[in-house]
């Protein structure tokens, strides 16, 4: 009797699961509007008294500032006009670039279910972001260590779109800061998904995309990118001084590393090693390394936070790493194979894309061709080793992502310049050995990070899912297009 009274109500909630769904979704919006207002009067005092137009300063800041409620609100225009168009180039990198660039390396019943998944990372994200991430991350530590970040800028209480932060680029807008890291968090869960392709369910993803968000993204990133906003402990790599100017660490180490967990975890596709798993379109691969190397002239020069001297070495340097990288991959694909590749010319450029993220800011341009022909190197036989060992990450994000991070963040402590950059250090070659021991703990905390707590969210999520996270073999085969979206990729009497 007692227990047919304790299934009754999980009863009614599966027969009236989505009318549930709905009502806690409106009873979020409304606390969430609530907040909203509550927060926006602690900010700026009723909503009729926001600050006029001329008590608010739109001019090149000649000094930095120290203390923003002292010295009064100074946003540079120009350079907040930089920071959003390279907010908005590493924006298209998750929808378009990632999602061209995977769903054309998958197979036609999948392609659409990997493009979708892009898509809705970044929807995701975006909200995630909002709520708590970017305070968790990028927010006053919470501990004198400097490992996370407190909740005190929640929804973004706190957040100025009329002032600068007090320690994160500060001729720009607090929120203009926000939207671009925004981007950096979107794009990192969505590079992993090339590690369980083909295999995952979507209610499986929609939740590990907010968990991996926060438990890895956002740990990694305030250990290395926290300035210690408030007068507050500094982020404890930072603190270490490890240089990693863009996200060689942050964002694909920790992603590259998270696929490889996953590939493991989930275990190998149907058939894989017994049948041809071919891209189903290499257009869609050419153009989505296209737009991700449109789109890395946001990522890495953004990150200068200006408009100035550092953006421009950082622009020089991704480019030509990413050029001497994608031909030499080429050439080492038709040394193997005797065929030039167009995937092979893909691949290496986005590795080298990936490897100079970290150095971009730090290193002199010929130290950036070296890291061009390291990085394609070093990706390209990672992804051989990688096939033997009969791993299946499906779209090798480990290979190019993960080791290219490894490669960056390594020829960043050998290469890195003061005359480059005043505010890093000088590296392995240039008197300071320290430095290259200082940059691997860094990456070899990322990886081992971003490996072992993948796994542990991916056990703990199998272990609650009616019938685990993985496709059942015969919606595998079905493809996800049809099984877990409903729709195809393209039209059944398009050839």
């Amino acid at each position: 009797m007692l227990e047919t009274i304790s299934q009754t109500p999980l009863q009614i909630v599966k027969k009236h699961k989505w009318p549930v769904v709905f009502v806690l979704a409106g009873l979020l919006v409304g606390l969430s509007g609530f907040t909203a207002i509550q927060d926006a009067q602690a900010q700026f005092g009723d909503l009729n008294k926001l600050p006029a137009d001329k008590d608010v300063s739109e001019i090149h800041c000649t000094q930095v500032m120290t203390d923003v409620n002292k010295s009064g609100p100074c946003i540079d225009t120009g350079d907040t006009t930089f920071m959003y168009a390279a907010a908005v180039f590493v924006m298209i990198m998750t929808p378009g670039g990632v999602g061209f660039l995977y769903g054309g390396l998958t197979r036609r019943k999948h392609a659409l279910t990997v493009i979708l998944q892009a898509f809705l990372t970044y929807a995701i994200v975006s909200i995630q972001w909002v709520v708590f991430g970017y305070s968790i991350m990028f927010g006053p530590s919470a501990d004198s260590v400097g490992f996370i970040g407190t909740f005190e800028w929640t929804g973004l209480n706190n957040v100025s779109h009329i002032a600068p932060a007090d320690v994160y680029a500060v001729t720009i807008p607090h929120i203009a800061f926000v939207m671009f890291q925004l981007m950096f968090a979107a794009i990192t869960p969505s590079l992993a998904i090339a590690g369980y392709a083909d295999r995952l369910k979507m209610s499986a993803f929609l939740i590990h995309i907010v968990l991996w968000t926060t438990f890895i993204y956002d740990v990694v990133g305030h250990a290395n990118w926290s300035l210690g906003s408030q007068g507050t402990a500094l982020g404890w790599l930072a603190n270490m001084g490890a240089e990693d100017f863009a996200g060689g660490t942050v964002i694909h180490i920790t992603s590259g590393f998270a696929g490889l967990a996953t590939a493991m975890f989930l275990g190998r596709r149907i058939g894989y090693g017994k049948a041809p798993f071919e891209p189903h379109s290499i257009p869609l691969v050419m153009l989505g390394a296209i737009l991700l190397w449109f789109g890395w002239f946001g990522f890495n020069p953004g990150s200068a936070g200006s408009a100035g001297f550092l953006e421009t070495q950082a622009f020089q340097n991704t480019n030509i790493a990413t050029a001497v990288a994608a031909m030499w991959w080429m050439f080492l694909s038709w040394a193997h194979t005797g065929k030039t590749s167009a995937i092979g010319a893909a691949n290496g450029a986005v590795a080298g894309l990936v490897a100079i993220t970290p150095a971009s800011g730090f290193i002199g341009t010929w130290a950036s061709i070296i890291v061009g022909f390291a990085c394609a190197t070093i990706c390209f036989y990672c992804v051989l080793i990688k096939n033997r060992a009969r791993i299946d990450d499906a779209l090798d994000t480990w290979g190019v992502h993960g080791m290219g991070g490894v490669v960056g963040a390594l020829l960043t402590g050998a290469f890195s310049e003061t005359r480059i950059n005043p505010f890093g250090h000088d590296g392995l070659f240039f008197g300071n050995p320290m430095q290259e021991a200082i940059n691997a703990a860094g990456a070899g905390f990322g990886a081992a990070w971003s490996f072992g707590i993948t796994y542990i969210i991916w056990r703990i999520q199998d272990a609650i899912w009616p019938g685990g996270v993985r496709v059942t073999p015969k919606e595998e085969e079905i493809g996800l297009d049809l099984s877990q979206v409903g729709e195809r990729a393209y039209s059944q009497f398009a050839e």
